[in-house]
């Protein structure tokens, strides 16, 4: 078993996707992800007692088809000018440090509610420039209908243009935060 260093880790958003996939017209899935967020990991001595706090930009989803876009965008969906971030904050987790569930508050659509992420450790190693990463993935899937989404539109041959569940997935790298006292000893040491 890779042991995990305790601290907090900022999520690095250049190594990581948060995406989601529905059901489209009951015969395939539509999969997107979002461009801009942000997120902390703090791995505390007792596993169990870490947490997880993640902010998504929900206008900088991008499902290769910008017509669509514009439409989650819009308040048939989640109304992106109006409540423009979704926030997950853990609760509580349970496991061992390779395979756990993350609970926690996701906030959609200025609607909360609870769920649980099916999470695992990626492993923890240092880079060719020295820095410290780790790595987990996690997925949940919810119900539209749980965050106010019920926009649909019925489709010819019986149901509706877009599922009710929705899966989403994190492949999350994170590195070490840097803290205002680490900031100014390197400045320091660089000056």
């Amino acid at each position: 078993m890779t042991t995990i260093t305790t601290g907090t880790y900022e999520i690095d958003a250049s190594h990581t996707e948060i995406g989601f996939s529905v059901r489209h017209a009951g015969i395939s899935k539509v999969r997107g992800k979002f461009a801009s967020f942000s997120g902390t990991i703090t791995v505390a001595e007792s596993f169990t007692d870490s947490s997880v706090q993640v902010t998504i930009d929900s206008a900088s989803v991008d499902t290769g088809d910008e017509k669509r876009d514009g439409h989650l965008r819009s308040p048939d969906f989640w109304d992106a000018e109006n409540k423009p971030e979704w926030t997950f904050v853990s609760t509580g987790i349970s496991g061992d440090p390779e395979e756990f569930t993350v609970s926690g508050d996701l906030t959609i659509n200025g609607v909360t509610r609870p769920v649980e992420l099916a999470a695992e450790f990626n492993g923890s190693v240092v880079d060719p420039f020295g820095f410290q990463r780790i790595g987990f993935s996690a997925q949940t899937t919810i119900s539209r209908k749980d965050f106010d989404l019920t926009w649909n539109a019925p489709i010819e041959a019986g149901g509706v243009l877009v599922g009710d569940k929705v899966t989403i997935t994190l492949d999350v790298e994170a590195t070490p935060a840097t803290t205002d006292a680490d900031a100014a000893a390197e400045a320091e040491a660089n000056a």
